[in-house]
This record gives structure tokens, sequence and C-alpha cells, in this order.
């Protein structure tokens, strides 16, 4: 009844003192503030998010969502991330239980009456209490750990879906390279075959001979190019979505795909809520930040309370006889006298690991707003750009069907024809590029405002 006693009053100390803890009080550190994106073309609304719209009604092509879908199941990346996170669990639930007492056990059997130990069988509880926030700091630190890590694969399935995405677009784009120049080729050896028989037939100079097959031999230069590019990017795919290289499935030509066009801009503060990166870095100064209350609680003596229960006997036999009972209690004060400034230093280097990661966080914070600044300009200015350069694919067509016929009617040399065929070839290829950089460019925009990637 008394070692009971002293149990409970030992409990009561060790919980009291909970509102004992030492160490600062976070305050969310301030942010520069703005009250729209300078880019934007539509008014910021605070009550409109991007996180509302899924990612798989960005897109209207079956077979880059099933990409996707795949990748988020079986990519190497993302699995890491999500180990990382279990690992931090695991650590999180030691953390908690070192706020609570620990028991073990020991027993010893010996033959010998003489020998010096005793036979034995114990139960002991061991108990560091945490009087001035020790282990709560260190969980607390932890659990904004384990939130930053969280915040960590959202960030990871955030950039694999995103670049699955605009690989899928830039591989589409040199799709539509290659057909480009495939029929650039075939155009060119059809009029190399009619120029080469005029030449023999003495009607046109060797130079429109040389001309033309000069035209001919850097179309099929390119193919081989495209081709290797073509594959690069159908590996890249492939381990983004987690399987052996091999190749990948086409669905609609970037022509065909349609993306949505307009997202809810809402104010450059909701960044800090809606982006995982932004978020993760606010955790981590969190984390950081409990830590200082670690370092400052180890300035401060240990309180440890112990406890024993068991039987002891030189002979073996006599073992659990009610003589051999034994029971005790104790208790014990621990702490630094003088270490020459070694805790205090710890604490200033942890108050410094702390600015570090807020000065992060604000750092993150800005670059978020400059990508959505730099996305959103990127969209209306691709936007604008590929209207003129369809203008210029029209005009070239046509200046090369007037040049064309020009020639074979005799009025202008065959250097012209090269010139207006070169032009409307760079102007496919560009408008073609154009297409791929306006569907990725709101791919980046939707990543940028904080889309909800996931399911």
């Amino acid at each position: 009844m008394k070692t009971l006693k002293i149990l409970l009053a030992i409990f009561l100390i060790a919980v009291f003192p909970y509102g004992c803890m030492v160490g600062p009080k976070y305050a969310k550190p301030e942010q520069p503030q703005t009250d729209s994106f300078r880019y934007s073309n539509q008014p910021a609304d605070s009550t409109k998010s991007v996180t509302t719209i899924k990612w798989s009604t960005i897109f209207n092509d079956a077979v880059l969502i099933g990409l996707i879908e795949k990748g988020i199941q079986n990519n190497y990346d993302l699995k890491i991330a999500i180990a990382r996170l279990q690992q931090v669990q695991a650590n999180l639930g030691m953390a908690k239980a070192d706020l609570f007492p620990a028991f073990q056990y020991s027993g010893q059997v010996n033959s010998a009456q003489t020998f010096m130990q005793p036979s034995s069988v114990f139960a002991n509880m061991s108990w560091e209490l945490d009087f001035w926030g020790k282990y709560r700091h260190q969980t607390k630190a932890l659990q904004n750990e384990l939130l930053a890590s969280d915040e960590a694969r959202k960030v990871v399935l955030s950039n694999i879906v995103s670049a699955i995405a605009t690989s899928y677009f830039e591989l589409r784009d040199f799709d539509n390279q290659l057909e480009i120049t495939i029929h650039t080729l075939e155009t060119r050896q059809k009029a190399y075959d009619i120029i080469n028989e005029r030449f023999i037939s003495g009607y046109v100079a060797e130079l429109d001979k040389v001309q033309i097959e000069q035209q001919v031999a850097i179309a099929e230069a390119n193919i081989p190019l495209i081709k290797r590019q073509i594959t690069a990017l159908e590996n890249s795919i492939s381990i983004l979505v987690g399987q052996v290289p091999q190749p990948i499935q086409r669905g609609k030509t970037n022509s065909e795909l349609l993306i949505l066009t307009e997202f809810p801009t809402s104010v450059p503060s909701a960044l800090l809520e809606n982006r995982p990166d932004v978020k993760r870095q606010e955790y981590i100064y969190k984390a950081a930040f409990e830590r200082i209350g670690v370092a400052q609680a180890l300035r401060y003596p240990s309180f440890n309370i112990g406890a024993l229960a068991g039987f002891a006997s030189i002979t073996v036999g006599d073992l659990f006889n009610d003589g051999s009972y034994t029971q005790n209690v104790g208790a014990g004060v621990a702490g630094p006298i003088f270490n020459f400034g070694k805790n205090k230093r710890r604490v200033e280097v942890n108050r410094q690991i702390a600015e570090e990661a807020k000065f992060t966080f604000q750092k993150t914070y800005l670059t978020a707003i400059s990508e959505v600044e730099n996305s959103l300009q990127n969209v209306a200015m691709f936007k604008e750009e590929w209207t003129a350069r369809n203008r210029q694919v029209v005009a070239a067509q046509k200046n090369y069907d007037l040049s064309n016929a020009r020639y074979y009617n005799g009025y202008v040399s065959y250097l012209e024809v090269l010139d207006a065929q070169r032009s409307l070839f760079e102007a496919q290829l560009s408008l073609s590029q154009l297409t791929q950089k306006q569907l990725s460019s709101m791919v980046q925009l939707y990543k940028a405002l904080g889309g909800g990637w996931s399911f």
C-alpha cells in the first residue's frame, strides 16, 4: 500500500508540471503581401481556389489520363516519398513512447550457492519525467516533420503528374514534327525527280538540281534526329510510369487535345494553403522551432523515478518464497553544472537552424508567387504567339504555292521556291512547338496555383 501511494504521488508530480514547458512559442512569420497577381486577366477572388479542380478533369485524352494514373501507382520517386513518410511516422511513435514509463524484466539462475550473484527474477520500471517539455517539444517537432513529409509526397505527386503530361505533349509534338518532315521530304523528293529530269533534258541549270538535292538531304537528316528524340521521351515517360522503357501508346494529337483555359485565380496569400511545397517549408520551420525548446530543456535538471519488484535468493529452491520477495521505489535528479557554455551554444545553434528554415519558408512563398506570375504571362503570350504563327503558316503555304507556280512558268529561279519552301517548313515546326507549349503552360499554371493533383 505504501508503494502504491508513492507511485501515485510521483505520477501526480509527473502530470502536474506539463504546463512548465520551456522554449519560445511559435508565431507564423510575416510574408510579403500583394492583393493580386500582376498578369492575371481576372480579378483575384479569395473564395475561389484551383484546388477544387481535379487533374483528371482538365485533360480530354483517355491515353494521357491512363498514363498519369499508372504513374501515380508505380512511380518510384513517389514510393520513396511514401517510405520516408512511414519512417517519420515510426520515429514519431518512438518519441511519443518517451513520454511514458518503460518496463523491463530480468532473470538469473545460478546452481552454485557460492556464486557472487544470487538467483533472481525482477520486473522494473524507469521513467524520466518530462518536467521541462523536452519530450513534448521533440514529439511536436516530429509531428511537424510528419506533416512536412506528407506535403513532400504531394510535391512529388504534383511533379509526376505535370512531368507525365508535359512529356506526353512533347512526344506528340515530335510525332507531329516527324509527320511534317516526312511530308516535306516527299514534296522535295518529287520536286527533285522533276528537276533532275529537266536537268538531264537540258531545260534547267545544274545549280537548280544541286539546290533541291541539298534540301532533300536536309529533310532526310532531320528524320533520324526526331526519331532519337521520340525514343528518349518514350523512355523518360516509361520511367515516370514505373515500367521498363518501351513504346508509349498514343492518343489524341496536340491540336486535338483540349485543356482548361481558365483557372480561378485566388489572392496570392492563398498559395500558403494551396501549394504543398510552401506548406512543407512551414512545417519544417515549425519542427526546427520546437527543437529550440528541446535544446533549452537540456539546460535544466532531469528528474527520474524507478521501481523494482521481484524475488532474489541464494538457493534456487527458495527463489519464490515469501522471504525472497523484495521491492523498491526511488527517485533521482541529474543536471549540468558547468560545461563551458556547451548547452547555451546548443540552444543558439537550434535557434539559427530555425531562423534558416524561416527564411527558406519565406523564399519558397515568394518563388511560388513568381511561378504563378510567369505561368500567367506564358499562357497569355503563347496564345498571342500561336495566333501569329498560325497566320504565318497560312501565308507561307500560299507563298510557296505561288513561288512554285512562278518557277514552273519560267518567271523566277528555283532559289525563290527553295526560300519559300524553307520558310513554310520552319513555320510549320514552330507552330507545332507552340501548340505543345500552350498545353504545357496550362499544366504549369495549374501546378503553380497549387492544383489538386491527388484523387
